[in-house]
């Protein structure tokens, strides 16, 4: 599908009009003598059953110029034995980091005992800032993506990575970009990003202002919540990592802390299927979590850059702005589904944005008594507490 859309914005995005592989490669292949290269798949045990690694394990076959792929598993034992067969398929040099191994757990007491306590952080968060740490021993940039991509291609990481290696380019961090289409099943996807996210930026915006530059930045992201990332050695080692659902949110908070918006850009990677979140009626599982761990992050960025003040009062009068907005979406997503011919469940979609704002006051209560972030400090904090912190947790995890 070719995108001939080639609008440009405030954050520099590459369409897919014609991204060839066969060149892009050939050069990665050259430019990767002196400058490594490499992915990270963070997984948990019940992810090496899925029917997408296989895709997975095909697709990174076919991108030789890659030095290393890491993954960073969280699982039982012999779910680490297990990761062990299922990538002695992959012919690209890996390893599994087994990241919630005891031994890892005893490197971070001992950490503990030179000031910086980890122990509590859990999670794929803390998998990825591990793995972060360990990758950036031996590679240059690396990109990092989930293990359940249905989709999945050697064109990924290939995109991902050739922004940030070409020298002419030069940029620092990547995000993947994509249609939340189910082409067979006709159905639209991406409900968060959707109906949640998309109109309670725009809530924000009216309500503290058009000239915050965080929220027109978040704002110029086609899919804010993609996994699909790419980045230098440098730059990770300078980002907090949130550990909770906000992971995706956080990353692109810090990374306005850390670098300008000229150095990062938005890659297409056409149409893309994974699993999807389910709706539930409990405000702290599925959809409903994710969207208010992500609405926490975002307050807790504008309180940092901002100095914002917020009450129940506000986020009150928050929701009804957002159901105004949302509502305006409902309409334009279905006119959209029509003329595609989709299916389209208004009903559903009333009744998920309905579920939607009640979050912006669970939510917002919940971060009223909690502002603080709960993120894993950058590896810089790290090592200054122990210089040789990444050669033990590679030993822990290996």
């Amino acid at each position: 599908m070719i995108d001939i859309d080639f609008d440009q914005g405030l954050l520099t995005t590459i369409h897919d009009i014609s991204v060839n592989f066969d060149q892009l490669s050939a050069r990665l292949h050259e430019l990767t003598k002196t400058y490594s290269t490499g992915v990270i798949i963070p997984l948990l045990e019940k992810d090496l059953k899925n029917p997408a690694m296989s895709r997975i394990i095909e697709g990174l076959n076919e991108c030789t110029y890659l030095n290393k792929v890491f993954i960073a598993l969280a699982a039982s034992e012999d779910g680490y034995s297990r990761s062990l067969k299922t990538f002695k398929e992959l012919q690209i040099p890996n390893e599994t980091l087994w990241c919630n191994s005891p031994a890892v757990n005893d490197v971070f007491e001992d950490l503990a005992v030179e000031g910086l306590d980890l122990t509590h952080y859990t999670g794929k968060g803390m998998d990825v800032w591990i793995a972060f740490g360990i990758a950036s021993l031996e590679l240059d940039a690396f990109v990092l993506h989930d293990g359940d991509i249905r989709t999945y291609s050697k064109m990924i990481p290939t995109k991902l990575l050739y922004p940030i290696v070409d020298p002419e380019l030069d940029f620092l961090f990547t995000k993947g970009y994509y249609a939340r289409v189910d082409t067979a099943d006709k159905i639209i996807y991406g409900r968060i990003y959707r109906l949640f996210i998309t109109p309670i930026l725009d809530v924000l915006q009216e309500k503290f202002g058009y000239d915050l530059e965080f929220l027109r930045y978040l704002q110029s992201f086609r899919y804010l919540l993609s996994g699909e990332i790419g980045l230098t050695s440098e730059l990770a080692l300078n980002l907090r990592i949130a550990c909770g659902w906000g992971l995706e949110i956080g990353t692109l908070s810090e990374l306005i802390r850390n670098i300008h918006y000229k150095r990062a850009c938005q890659v297409d990677l056409g149409l893309y299927e994974h699993k999807h979140q389910v709706m539930t009626k409990g405000k702290s599982e599925g959809i409903l979590r994710v969207a208010g761990e992500c609405f926490i992050t975002i307050l807790r960025t504008l309180t940092e850059m901002y100095a914002i003040e917020v009450s129940e009062e506000s986020f009150a009068s928050m929701k009804v702005a957002y159901r105004r907005m949302a509502t305006d979406k409902i309409r334009q997503y279905r006119a959209m589904a029509v003329c595609n011919g989709l299916d389209y469940d208004l009903n559903l979609e009333g009744y998920m944005v309905e579920q939607f704002s009640d979050v912006i006051m669970t939510a917002g209560r919940s971060y009223l008594k909690n502002p603080t972030a709960r993120q894993m400090p950058n590896w810089l904090r790290a090592l200054s507490a122990m210089p040789d912190l990444r050669e033990k947790l590679r030993k822990a995890t290996i």
